[in-house]
């Protein structure tokens, strides 16, 4: 069967079908070299110089990816912030972009810190506010619209076919940050961005064993090739083994999403009722305000990511986290294991994250499970 007929979650499952060719093993191997060998004529047929740049232990989580999103390209890097910085250092100073007013805490203190001294001009938008965005656009002057769907922590959904049009019809470019949606819910090059970005540490790799992050381009053109010498020159790539363990998590990544997605709208539904809940935020549910925006370019579920916010505020919201023996109380998501945090107090007096909120990354334990030990931490 060709490859490119093959379902998403076939070529997922396979790691794109590699069998190494010396063995016959159906895991790839693990290349540790830095270097390799040049021809007689200092040349490079075998398509390898230095590791930083070419290990081949980088290919089959990074076809993978390229396969999964519809893209050109992936490139690897150490970090989602490695990955995610890299689009922006790979403008000009003085360029302008517009980001999410709600996003990824660290990547936001980052673009009104460093790049905003560096030379950025960085503001900060409601991104699920077309005419908002409309009105921020600077033609000719604004190169980036970043945005991230759904909206770590209060998981707010933007349109993003619609500011894929708005961005290019101003001259620039969009890049989406899919880390929650991964290419299992949304393919954000499919609905016109110019680069989806994953915090593979979360649900691509899906085992909390690994930090990493990913870009995927629509064209190679010369923003891409930018991005890559970016990467290149400060070295932000991935070490062999970590890239495959991304690979071996991308294998599970369809069967752990869906899941997830499934525990989650069922988690939301109940809480939504629980006494001590003021909100539950989820795209799923009818009342959210995104929900049918997510409806839309969401395919599949919406996300194992919900907030909830609870009756008596901080100390209650504090106390809840506390009392829980199922959920662990612990920064990240997207692993196999359920993760509960009040948000406000890991990301500072200047987050836009209210008090009452607690963040939950649904894992795979038995739903039931989860909610019985959330119901009686809120009855404290």
């Amino acid at each position: 069967m060709a490859e490119d007929s093959r379902r998403p979650e076939t070529l997922a499952a396979h790691a794109m079908g590699r069998i190494d060719g010396a063995t016959g093993a159906v895991i790839p191997p693990i290349h540790p070299s830095a270097t390799y060998e040049r021809d007689a004529d200092l040349g490079y047929s075998r398509g390898r110089c230095y590791s930083r740049a070419d290990n081949p232990s980088y290919d089959a989580a990074a076809d993978t990816l390229t396969a999964l999103e519809g893209g050109a390209q992936t490139l690897l890097f150490a970090s989602g912030m490695a990955a995610a910085t890299a689009v922006f250092q790979a403008l000009e100073p003085g360029d302008h972009v517009l980001i999410p007013e709600v996003m990824y805490w660290a990547l936001r203190g980052w673009l009104h810190g460093f790049a905003t001294r560096w030379g950025l001009r960085v503001e900060a938008v409601d991104t699920s506010d077309l005419d908002e965005v409309r009105r921020a656009l600077r033609p000719g002057l604004t190169r980036l619209i970043w945005v991230e769907s759904p909206a770590n922590p209060l998981w707010v959904i933007s349109d993003i076919a619609a500011l894929a049009q708005l961005a290019h019809e101003a001259g620039a470019r969009l890049a989406v940050d899919s880390t929650i949606a991964t290419p299992v819910l949304t393919r954000p090059l499919e609905l016109g961005a110019d680069l989806v970005m994953h915090s593979a540490t979360k649900y691509l790799n899906g085992h909390s064993d690994v930090v990493a992050g990913t870009l995927t381009t629509k064209v190679k053109d010369d923003p891409w090739a930018r991005i890559k010498a970016v990467q290149t020159q400060i070295g932000g790539v991935l070490g062999p083994f970590e890239a495959w363990l991304l690979q071996r998590g991308l294998r599970t990544l369809f069967a752990r999403v869906r899941w997830q997605c499934t525990s989650a709208l069922d988690l939301a539904q109940r809480l939504s009722a629980h006494p001590n809940v003021a909100e539950v935020l989820y795209p799923g549910l009818p009342g959210f305000a995104g929900h049918e925006t997510a409806s839309r370019q969401m395919k599949g579920g919406f996300g194992g990511m919900l907030s909830i916010r609870v009756k008596g505020g901080r100390e209650a919201a504090i106390a809840t986290a506390a009392a829980t023996q199922v959920w662990t109380r612990a920064t990240s998501l997207g692993g196999v294991e359920s993760l509960i945090e009040h948000r406000a107090s890991m990301e500072g007096a200047d987050s836009p994250v209210p008090d009452d909120l607690l963040r939950l990354s649904v894992g795979l334990e038995a739903v039931d499970d989860l909610y019985n030990d959330l119901s009686q931490a809120l009855g404290l």
